[in-house]
């Protein structure tokens, strides 16, 4: 199969120098396995999805990793979560005897995972995210010309950009099919699929909208008590993710409904029902799906580096908004996010007005669009969506 070089690889080996665990979570299909194959070809692989693998590591766990002399990869361990303390103590011993072997685990359910990590591995591990590709990564694999709706159509789970196009369709069913079907059931027992599955199309159809819990339990037929578990599932396994609202007062934060976006503009669209990239030219959500992949970006850029994202957007009572802020150690960034591939000055209306409402706090505003102009300045700029330098402001 092609390999489509990831931005995470150079720092997975870098954080490996110091820490003897690397914990890589991230959704299903986003290319977790296919990276620490290719960047570490020696080390054995273990995938705990194999019956076998599982027997042999419960019949005598330390033992089992103990028996890898340089390391190993250790697929899907969600499936085993002993695995971590068993870990610990294998890390300690070599500690001890100056033996230096380098583990990647690996795990398609965020919270679960990272709990375990956290809770046993504390300082004997490095904890990455990887995403599908990012538009950086899928442009940097393709000479020929792809466009924004093919970007958003496809999305960027890598076995759809090394498959025909013909086979995304069914890609997509099949990452439904199997994330319904075996994931769902691990992590909640959800008694009613067919309801979940309207719920999950309603999620799509909300995007990039402020959150109302109570509107999607009406429409879904549950409780808001529901609707709150479905959206815990939907975050833990990668599927959306929440981008809070930005504030100077950090309880309002807290207070105030988040925005949510799918993981994947792909996923998304499928779900929507848009079938051919062609479609996205008068579908009334376009706006909406191309934000999504922008601000997706900038999430990916984060994650790349190794960090944590410091992501918000901002709306005040009047309905002015910024739809994206970028918060760095310099200050923060502000982006307006455009589809149009033309410019229209008033893209900088609510820019400037957040400029002057906080002075202090903003250090480098610019607007995003599908126009081919860029304009570098050091403030109030224009930036085509696939110009790399802009993510540089994570």
């Amino acid at each position: 199969m092609e390999y489509i070089d990831r931005a995470l690889g150079a720092p997975l080996q870098s954080v490996h120098e110091i820490f003897p665990v690397v914990t890589m979570t991230g959704p299903r299909q986003s290319g977790k396995t296919t990276l620490c194959r290719h960047l570490y070809p020696d080390l054995p692989y273990i995938n705990f999805e194999n019956v076998q693998n599982g027997l042999l590591f419960n019949d005598n766990p330390v033992g089992f990793l103990d028996s890898f002399e340089d390391g190993a990869i250790i697929d899907e361990a969600q499936l085993e979560p002993s695995v971590f303390r068993a870990l610990q103590t294998v890390v300690d011993e070599d500690r001890h005897n100056g033996h230096r072997r380098k583990f990647v685990i690996t795990g398609s359910s965020n919270f679960s995972i990272m709990a375990k990590s956290c809770e046993s591995m504390a300082g004997r591990t490095a904890l990455l995210t990887l995403l599908p590709l990012s538009v950086n990564e899928i442009l940097q694999s393709r000479q020929e010309g792809i466009s924004t709706n093919e970007l958003m159509f496809l999305g960027g789970y890598p076995q759809i950009w090394t498959s025909p196009v013909s086979a995304a369709e069914i890609i997509l069913q099949s990452y439904i099919d199997t994330y319904v079907q075996r994931d769902l059931r691990q992590m909640m027992n959800i008694k009613d699929l067919s309801k979940f599955m309207k719920f999950l199309g309603l999620c799509a159809g909300r995007i990039g909208t402020e959150l109302n819990r109570s509107s999607l339990a009406v429409e879904t037929g549950v409780s808001v008590a529901t609707v709150d578990s479905w959206l815990s599932i939907l975050e833990a396994s990668y599927v959306v993710w929440m981008l809070p609202p930005w504030s100077t007062n950090v309880n309002k934060r807290l207070t105030k409904s988040p925005k949510m976006y799918f993981c994947d503009t792909g996923l998304l669209c499928y779900l929507l029902g848009i079938r051919e990239a062609k479609q996205l030219d008068n579908y009334p959500l376009r706006g909406a799906i191309f934000e999504n992949m922008v601000v997706n970006n900038f999430l990916k850029a984060a994650y790349n580096e190794g960090k944590k994202p410091r992501l918000s957007f901002f709306r005040d009572k009047t309905g002015r908004e910024i739809d994206l802020i970028v918060e760095n150690v310099d200050g923060i960034s502000a982006f307006e996010i455009k589809t149009s591939t033309g410019f229209n000055p008033d893209y900088y209306k609510h820019i400037r007005y957040f400029e002057k409402t906080f002075p202090t706090e903003v250090r480098y505003a610019t607007v995003i669009y599908d126009g081919d102009t860029t304009c570098e300045q050091a403030s109030s700029g224009l930036y085509n969506f696939r110009n790399a330098k802009l993510f540089e402001r994570v």
